[in-house]
């Protein structure tokens, strides 16, 4: 019998919100991206453009800044406007998705940052 994967859903990640749409807010992804639900992203200081969050960055998206409700790709040139969690919210950080290859210091550093924002990772 053949295995299947489920992929992550959107809004899984999430254990609670502000009232109405409050938490949620309408962002643009940049070239060349693929985000799944619940991806930890960056914000490009430049171009106001999130990308997936890397610590080792200089451009801004070394601070995490939001996080996917719905997943996108984006090709050469083309960029995708979704919905994120961009403020007030807790979320279960087990079911978020990371950079491959983090550490768990660099995920801790993840979770005070998204506190900046009110972004409560539990």
């Amino acid at each position: 019998m053949a295995t299947f994967n489920e992929g992550r859903h959107p809004a899984e990640f999430l254990l609670s919100e502000a009232n109405g749409q409050r938490s949620r807010g309408n962002i643009t992804i940049a070239q060349n991206q693929t985000i799944v639900p619940g991806q930890v992203l960056g914000k490009v200081t430049a171009s106001g453009q999130y990308v997936i969050h890397d610590p080792a960055a200089a451009d801004g998206s070394q601070t995490a800044a939001a996080l996917a409700l719905y997943g996108a790709v984006t090709g050469a040139g083309a960029t995708a406007a979704i919905s994120a969690i961009v403020r007030d919210a807790e979320v279960n950080g087990k079911t978020l998705t990371y950079k491959a290859g983090l550490t768990d210091p660099q995920k801790a550093q993840i979770a005070v940052d998204l506190a900046g924002v009110r972004i409560i990772v539990r």
